[in-house]
């Protein structure tokens, strides 16, 4: 099996979708294709093991066990139960059902589920000669997605979501997620070259994805992964993955400032950045950004400022862009280009001057936009 071709799914957030196959696609992986919140693409187990250890952008590997039309329940039971669950899971396997229905004639989730787990009962019934399943032993995650009355099973081969780098324990309010702030460090270009500033750096996401990406540090390397655990995963992939993984690294001298109004705030991205191991290569500051100043000859910001609709009232959070834009304005700063996430349409106006480039993200549910300033 360890040579065997499967078709993967790595869903994503909107607006990442391009990085996410980007990302694959740097890996040599065959038949990368993007749709709206997710990236398909061909591999062996190999290829799966590494996809979880060094994706930055995508928040979860399936391995992907079929697709069928289920435009009734009928449907869905006998596609579902058609698939090899039996050479997959053994029998004592536990297999917890989620999913999601999208403009389909099945739209009860719940009702769903019950279908799907009971149509794969049926089938390990048949492999284990078993009429009930304990389900004491390793975890397979069966997700399922009904979209356009197309549904496609999957087996979740990574468990803990992939944005969870097992760093930030602790968190400012409203924290940014870390596969959000590895996209906005890819989209800035940062590869650890000239000076890096997150002048609104709350819990220290962005200073330390972009310390990970100037070490090329793949982001899942000190984590586990459900796939660890199942008896069809050949524990040395995980080993020989890890290892390429660490040769792969860098080592340079880098300038990465974060910085932060609140103390408290700046003490916990410290505490996260000990934990991610990049400690040494940021230095983090208590600072007002509304008073930034800092002289560069090549430098990036890449920040996400307090929204309106999230900790401040929209004309505190306005206050502070036309703040930081005229901070930023000064002699001395004409170096840095910006990245900043805003989901404030009036930002550009607020900041008071307008973009050079937008880009459409997503922070959770809230619709956002990365504002770009070149130099």
């Amino acid at each position: 099996m360890g040579s065997s071709l499967f078709r993967y799914c790595v869903p994503c957030l909107f607006g990442l979708e391009g990085l996410v196959a980007d990302e694959l696609r740097r890996m040599d992986l065959p038949e990368v294709r993007a749709e709206d919140g997710r990236v398909f693409f061909s591999g062996t187990l190999a290829d799966c093991v590494r996809a979880n250890i060094s994706l930055r952008c995508g928040e979860r590997v399936l391995l992907q066990l079929g697709s069928f039309p289920a435009p009734t329940f009928d449907a869905l039971f006998e596609g579902v139960r058609a698939l090899p669950w039996g050479s997959l899971l053994p029998k004592d396997a536990s297999f917890p059902v989620t999913g999601y229905c999208l403009n389909s004639a099945l739209f009860s989730v719940p009702d769903c589920q019950r279908i799907v787990k009971k149509a794969v009962v049926e089938s390990m019934k048949t492999r284990w000669k078993l009429e009930q399943f304990p389900e004491t032993g390793a975890e397979y995650k069966i997700r399922f997605s009904i979209r356009k009355d197309q549904a496609d099973l999957f087996l979740d081969t990574s468990g803990t979501p992939l944005h969870k780098r097992g760093y930030r324990p602790a968190h400012t309010e409203a924290a940014l997620r870390e596969t959000l702030a590895a996209a906005m460090v890819k989209l800035a270009r940062y590869r650890g070259k000239g000076d890096f500033c997150d002048p609104f750096c709350g819990s220290g996401t962005i200073a330390i994805e972009a310390a990970l990406a100037a070490l090329n540090r793949a982001p899942g390397l000190y984590r586990s992964f459900a796939a660890e655990n199942w008896a069809f995963v050949d524990p040395a992939l995980w080993r020989q993955a890890r290892a390429e993984a660490l040769v792969a690294e860098y080592t340079g001298d880098y300038h990465i400032t974060a910085s932060d109004i609140d103390p408290r705030a700046v003490q916990i991205a410290q505490e996260n950045a000990v934990r991610a191991g990049v400690e040494h290569l940021i230095d983090f500051r208590v600072a007002d950004a509304a008073a930034f100043s800092k002289k560069t000859e090549r430098g990036v910001i890449v920040t996400n400022p307090p929204y309106g609709e999230r900790l401040l009232d929209v004309q505190q959070a306005e206050e502070l862009y036309r703040r930081f834009g005229a901070a930023l304005s000064k002699p001395g700063n004409e170096g840095w280009s910006l990245y900043l996430l805003s989901s404030d349409a009036d930002f550009e106006h607020c900041f008071g001057k307008p973009a050079d480039k937008k880009r459409k993200l997503y922070n959770g549910m809230i619709k956002c936009d990365l504002y770009m300033y070149f130099k």
